[in-house]
C-alpha cells in the first residue's frame, strides 16, 4: 500500500497512505475526508514535501477534467507542522482550517479551484460512495478523490522510530468544528522483511485508515 521511502544516512522518507474504507454513500462534504493530524516525539519540523499521489486502485470522480497525470494530486493537499492547539502538532490535508496555506502544497499542478488548499475538493470519500449520489456540494466539488492517497516525506531525523509517532487525528470536511476523531493506538504492529508499519484506524464503523510506512535500504 502506497510509495516507499529508502533509508540514506541518517535520514529516511516517511511515507502515510490515507484511505477511507467505508462501505456507506458520501452524500455531504462533512462525510468526506479531508486530513490527518498526528503528535511525534521525534522532531518532524525538518520533513520536506516530496509527493502526492492516488493510491493503485484509487481514482478522482466527479472531475470533469478526468484523470490527473501521473496520479499526482500534490498540488491539493498540504503538510505542515502548525501553531494551533486545536488538533496535533503535524497535519496533512486537502482544505485550509484556517492552518494550511499555498506554501504548504504538496508538488503537483493546481488541479481545481485557487491555488491554496480550501473547499472539500480533493478529499477523499468512502470505497462505497455512489458518484451519482450526494448533495451540491459533492457533486459540484470540484473533484474528490476514492479512495486512497499516498503522501512521501523526506528527511526522516536520525533513530527516527514509528513508535514515536502518537494521537492520530482524522479530520472530515471543510472546519476544525465539523467532525473529527481520534484513532486508537496502534491496532497492529507489523514488521516485514522489507518495511514496518504502524496501522492506525479510526473508531469502529468509520472506515478510516491511515498507514505510516518507512522502508530501509
Amino acid at each position: 500500500m502506497g510509495g516507499v521511502g529508502h533509508l540514506r544516512g541518517d535520514g529516511a522518507d516517511l511515507v502515510v497512505t490515507l484511505t477511507n474504507t467505508s462501505s456507506a454513500d458520501t452524500t455531504k462534504p462533512v462525510e468526506v475526508l479531508t486530513a490527518l493530524f498526528f503528535d511525534s516525539s521525534a522532531d518532524l519540523s525538518g520533513l520536506s514535501r516530496l509527493s502526492a499521489a492516488l493510491a493503485p486502485g484509487s481514482s478522482v470522480i466527479l472531475d470533469r477534467d478526468g484523470q490527473p497525470s501521473g496520479g499526482v494530486v500534490g498540488g491539493e493537499w498540504a503538510w505542515k507542522m502548525h501553531g494551533s492547539s486545536a488538533r496535533p502538532a503535524y497535519g496533512i490535508s486537502s482544505t485550509g482550517l484556517g492552518l494550511f496555506g499555498p506554501g504548504d502544497l504538496f508538488p503537483g499542478a493546481n488541479l481545481a479551484g485557487p491555488e491554496s488548499p480550501g473547499g472539500v475538493n480533493y478529499g477523499i470519500v468512502s470505497a462505497g460512495d455512489d458518484p451519482t449520489t450526494g448533495n451540491g456540494g459533492i457533486r459540484n466539488s470540484g473533484g474528490l478523490i476514492k479512495n486512497a492517497v499516498v503522501f512521501r516525506l523526506g528527511g526522516l531525523p536520525g533513530g527516527f522510530a514509528l513508535s514515536q509517532i502518537d494521537h492520530v487525528v482524522f479530520q472530515y470536511g471543510t472546519s476544525l468544528s465539523e467532525p473529527s476523531f481520534e484513532g486508537r493506538r496502534p491496532l497492529t504492529g507489523v514488521v516485514l522483511p522489507e518495511a514496518s508499519c504502524w496501522q492506525f484506524a479510526g473508531f469502529a464503523g468509520l472506515g478510516v485508515l491511515a498507514l505510516l510506512r518507512r522502508r530501509l535500504a
